[in-house]
């Protein structure tokens, strides 16, 4: 540690983290674990003592290896650093993190430039589902700059289409863990659903708000987040999570109808503080819940035709379109545009 550690610094899609290769952590993940809550400088609300920004978006963690398997290019493992806990999970994966993995996969040498154009495929060890990168390169390198733009990141950059495939159930063992589309709890109307992160849907109507309130006015509404939280407690269990209590799983969204034209407003809590927008494979899960008849979710939103359906999932600060392949109602896959760039790349102390 006193010779420091080489780290990339990356924005993926709406968050930021830190890039390792696994070879540069300690292989013990009792010893890395402690090693990564000193580098973000946590447990603390400023986290003033390392490098992470005093927001669960942008306390992140990935770590990146060449792959073993055949036809994957790069396993990625996602860690989610807490601010003020000294609490380092691998209970969710993070779409918006793996945005920026093909390009920084690129950058350490692990996968060859092929073109104007690299597909970079990657596993995703917290879940073992698998995605594939499409980044834009010129000479060995990654591209950042480029005209494509996302809600919540100012300006524009080069985009970074991302590919999913067989990811339902991907932390709960199915799309539905309890094999409803509508369970009740505490007499609120929920769908419990895991497509590629475990979420809590409801509408916001059923909490007594409207579904357009700011973040930081849910923040403060101690009452709703009390609510909130007893929910997901006992939502663990039935998604086959377990205790919940010290997990960042499953999120809860609340949804409610756009005024936007989107196809469904959400406010996302990830899980006890307010999302400025939401997380990747947090839209995929809702916008799957969207398309199940009598979910809250369903009731809510206009539902394009054919077997193609851009979702617009809209959020705090714009909306976020998930693009589903249905078959006989069914989503048979997803997919949606991100953006990266390399923020700053040294070493860490």
């Amino acid at each position: 540690m006193s010779e420091g550690i080489s780290c990339m610094w990356m924005r993926g899609g709406t968050s930021k983290g830190a890039f390792f290769l696994a070879q540069d952590l300690p292989a013990d993940p009792v010893a890395r674990d402690a090693l990564l809550l000193r580098i973000m400088g946590s447990p603390d609300p400023r986290q003033i003592d390392g490098i992470g920004g005093a927001d669960p978006l942008t306390s992140k963690i990935a770590i990146v290896q060449k792959s073993t398997r055949q036809g994957i290019d790069v396993d990625y493992l996602f860690l989610q650093v807490f601010v003020e806990q000294a609490i380092v999970t691998d209970a969710q994966p993070c779409g918006n993190i793996l945005a920026a993995v093909g390009p920084f996969a690129i950058e350490r040498g692990l996968v060859e430039v092929t073109g104007d154009e690299t597909r970079v495929t990657i596993l995703m060890e917290n879940t073992g589902e698998v995605a594939t990168a499409t980044v834009l390169t010129r000479g060995s390198k990654p591209i950042y700059v480029g005209i494509a733009s996302i809600s919540g990141v100012p300006g524009t950059a080069a985009p970074v289409p991302l590919a999913f495939r067989d990811i339902a159930g991907s932390s709960c063992g199915a799309l539905l863990p309890t094999g409803a589309a509508v369970d009740m709890i505490d007499g609120v109307a929920v769908t419990l659903i895991d497509n590629g992160m475990p979420v809590v849907v409801l509408a916001a109507s059923d909490v007594d708000i409207s579904g357009e309130e700011t973040p930081e006015e849910l923040d403060a509404n101690e009452v709703l987040k009390a609510r909130l939280e007893k929910i997901r407690l006992k939502a663990g269990p039935l998604m086959k999570l377990g205790d919940v209590a010290k997990k960042s799983v499953p999120k809860m969204t609340l949804v409610a109808p756009s005024r936007e034209g989107y196809t469904l407003t959400t406010r996302t809590f990830i899980p006890h503080r307010c999302h400025a927008t939401i997380g990747v494979f947090g839209a995929v899960s809702v916008a799957s819940a969207a398309l199940l008849p009598g979910s809250p979710a369903n009731r809510v939103a206009v539902i394009p035709d054919g077997a193609t359906k851009t979702i617009k999932v809209g959020h705090p600060q714009g909306e976020t379109s998930i693009v589903l392949e249905t078959e006989a109602g069914n989503v048979r896959s997803s997919a949606i545009l991100r953006t990266a760039r390399k923020l700053f790349d040294g070493r860490v102390y």
